[in-house]
């Protein structure tokens, strides 16, 4: 029961990923859905993936992304 939960949720963070409109707010979407990841690695008794999915993807990508957004100026991204 708890994969499945668990599972819906990553589900519902992607969606809330792709379709919100603040780019921030769809990296830190982003980084649920990797912890949603590694939550469902740990359910499947994976937990050296899980540890590697959380230290790697969202200790690394999710923080140079959120980097990368914060770093350039907003009128650029404006158009």
């Amino acid at each position: 029961m708890g994969f499945i939960i668990v599972a819906a949720a990553a589900l519902v963070l992607a969606l809330m990923m792709v379709l919100s409109p603040e780019i921030v707010h769809s990296a830190l979407y982003f980084a649920g859905v990797l912890i949603a990841i590694a939550v469902l690695f740990f359910l499947m008794n994976a937990v050296y993936v899980g540890i590697i999915q959380i230290l790697i993807y969202v200790g690394a990508v999710v923080v140079l992304i959120l980097f990368g957004i914060m770093l350039t100026r907003r009128n650029i991204l404006l158009g």
